[in-house]
């Protein structure tokens, strides 16, 4: 792993260890709202494990975050221009997939703005959550191909389509081309 990928490793882990004390949790409790396993989190939270989408979307479920408000830089001050060169990236270490969160931070919105370019053939999966169902997306496609599976409903989207969902469903996103899939996620938090 080189230096940044290591720095932000353990900020992510900072971060999540972080908010679980804000809000009282132990590691058990976190384990149990989230449905990810006690010995996980602490190896993400020790930068000894760097956390794939989905699992950091349950971690964020159960602390009742969005991603983008998990990415925050809550030492930014709060601004409503967010600058490009200084949004939060991340990339998911199992799809590849790069994600940069677009919304100024500490803004009293629901809804945030995600740029995500995936790479081609690579697939991930959401299962699930009742805790979700008060929020929405939109995924907009900008470049590629991107296939999208609700429950057993598959929509293959092409640049200029706009697919509307709930996320307490069980989703996955695909790209079957063989260039990078650009798109940008339009989440409303319905909070």
């Amino acid at each position: 792993m080189d230096e940044p990928e290591a720095v932000f490793e353990k900020s992510v882990g900072e971060r999540l260890q972080a908010l679980r004390h804000a809000q009282g949790l132990t590691l058990d409790e976190l384990a149990a709202r989230s449905g990810v396993s006690r010995a996980m989190i602490s190896r993400v939270e020790r930068a000894e494990a760097s956390p794939t989408a989905a699992l950091l979307a349950r971690l964020c479920e159960a602390l009742g975050l969005s991603l983008s408000a998990f990415f925050a830089d809550e030492e930014q001050p709060a601004s409503p221009l967010s600058r490009h060169g200084e949004q939060r990236l991340w990339r998911d270490p199992h799809s590849g997939y790069l994600r940069r969160s677009v919304s100024p931070p500490g803004m009293p919105s629901r809804v945030d703005l995600v740029e995500v370019e995936f790479p081609p053939g690579a697939r991930v999966a959401f299962p699930p959550r009742a805790e979700s169902r008060v929020m929405t997306q939109h995924v907009w496609l900008f470049e590629g191909e991107l296939q999208m599976t609700i429950g057993e409903t598959v929509h293959r989207l092409a640049p200029g389509d706009c697919l509307f969902m709930d996320l307490g469903d069980a989703f996955e996103f695909h790209n079957p081309g063989e260039r990078p899939a650009r798109y940008a996620v339009i989440l409303d938090r319905g909070r």
